[in-house]
């Protein structure tokens, strides 16, 4: 056979294998082991669609009517007056003997940041049930730490850092709870019954922050205040009726953060102010303009927010956020019924006080935090700073005196922080030094402790990401 036949019989035996090769192709579907790119695949909030029908509030038990009623309240998130500091005047222990803290009770709970709100005697939290896979708010004795009522509705949430973020906002009548996915309940106090429930993402078109809602509901007058981002930057909604009083235009689609709302009244007016993602802002709390945005500052805008604004009594805005944002420094002034800001200070975390998770504590005309882990040579360290010079640390706790992403609160003239390992530190205050009196570990084996606290009758509760426990501070 001549080479010019063998050539051929190769061709003709290429064009075939080509010509199975190509009707496989046809054939066959090379995606069938392909899994979809559906949202939430990567554990991010957008994981289910806003189609998704949530019957918030369907479920109710009620275990014991028995509790014992006591006197003070943490009501909410950073307790009454929003500044984390105690007016009780139980006084506190400020040493442990060798057993340690008294452990009155210990909840074990879905996995999450969620903390309590106090309310004579009763413990309220706003849990996420990994096995009923539901948005649960559970009712407790302060005393006991029995369970008396919960209230719950199914929806699906993946672990993404834990689950549960945010503290129930709690009156003599009310109840507002805001879940993960931003659902948010109203319920009555002492008895649970339902009486609204909104699905902000679905109604507002809202983008769940990373990491799911950080926001702390607000009661204010009666009247639930949220920042829903989307189509409205932020509503009022009365809690008794469910009634939506106002609706903040969002013109500039800003977004919600992880921040929540602080009430301030300056320059005679009342106004809600709140970091959202976008801009800084101010907006109308009462008379005919309520609701309305009074005043914004678009040079705060940073992607991750979870610090509140501390409103000062002069009208500077203190401002703070995780992720390299650093701080700024507002002076909010009015004239003749306009309000205007201008920005004072701008600032790296490495070169004054910033906060990445908690918000600063304003105390004896001091600022007290913990500086983020980019904060330079003091990094997690806890520092006090003049208002007046926030880039100028007054002190600090020091290398060897180093904390995380805890809460820390101000009660019976002491300073109480917890770190990450659930380790409570108790401090002495002062504008001239740290005074540490005493350092004690609370939760064994315990992991990312960031819930803030809540103290009512000198009963402390606090939490890591799985369990809540309760201490008796009493002396």
């Amino acid at each position: 056979m001549g080479v010019r036949v063998i050539q051929n019989w190769v061709v003709i035996g290429i064009a075939a294998v080509g010509v199975v090769v190509f009707a496989w192709w046809l054939g066959a579907n090379p995606t069938k082991n392909f899994e979809k790119s559906l949202p939430g695949a990567d554990n991010r909030t957008e994981g289910v669609a806003v189609e998704e029908n949530i019957a918030i509030g369907e479920s109710f038990e009620r275990f014991t009517d028995e509790y014992q009623e006591l006197n003070e309240t943490w009501p909410r998130f950073r307790g009454e007056n929003l500044d984390n500091i105690s007016k009780s005047p139980v006084r506190l222990k400020e040493k442990f003997g060798p057993e340690g803290p008294e452990i009155v009770w210990s909840l074990e709970l879905g996995e999450g940041h969620s903390g309590a709100a106090i309310y004579k005697g009763l413990v309220y939290l706003l849990d996420y049930d990994e096995q009923l896979r539901a948005d649960v708010l559970r009712c407790h004795s302060l005393v006991s730490g029995e369970e008396i009522w919960r209230r719950w509705y199914r929806v699906a949430v993946k672990r993404n850092h834990g689950m549960s973020r945010t503290i129930p906002a709690v009156t003599e009548a009310h109840i507002v709870t805001i879940g993960p996915r931003c659902h948010t309940m109203c319920v009555e106090r002492e008895t649970g019954n339902f009486l609204w429930g909104i699905d902000i993402e679905k109604k507002y078109n809202a983008e769940i922050p990373m990491w799911y809602t950080g926001q702390c509901p607000l009661i204010d007058e009666g009247n639930a205040i949220l920042a829903t981002g989307g189509t409205a930057l932020m509503i009022a909604v009365n809690c008794q009726t469910g009634e939506t009083l106002w609706e903040t235009p969002n013109p500039k689609g800003w977004k919600m953060s992880h921040s929540s709302i602080v009430p301030f009244t300056f320059g005679g007016r009342k106004m809600y102010v709140y970091s959202a993602i976008g801009a800084l802002v101010g907006i109308a709390a009462e008379g005919p303009d309520a609701g309305t945005v009074l005043w914004e500052e678009p040079a705060w805008n940073h992607s991750v927010i979870a610090p509140s604004p501390v409103c000062l009594p002069n009208g500077k805005i203190f401002l703070t956020a995780g992720y390299g944002a650093g701080s700024m420094v507002v002076q909010l002034s009015e004239q003749n019924g306009v309000f205007r800001t201008t920005v004072l200070a701008e600032y790296a975390p490495r070169e004054g006080l910033a906060c990445e998770q908690q918000t600063p504590v304003y105390y004896q005309d001091h600022l007290f935090g913990i500086l983020p882990k980019d904060g330079g040579a003091l990094r997690n360290q806890f520092v006090c700073v003049h208002p007046d010079d926030t880039k100028k640390i007054v002190w600090s706790s020091g290398k060897e005196k180093r904390f995380g992403l805890g809460p820390y609160f101000f009660a019976d003239n002491k300073f109480f922080i917890l770190d990450d390992q659930a380790v409570l530190t108790i401090l002495r205050p002062s504008t001239e030094r740290y005074i540490q009196l005493e350092q004690v570990k609370v939760i064994e084996d315990a992991h990312d402790a960031w819930a803030p606290f809540a103290l009512a009758d000198g009963y402390l509760v606090l939490r890591d990401s799985k369990t809540m426990v309760c201490i008796d501070m009493r002396l």
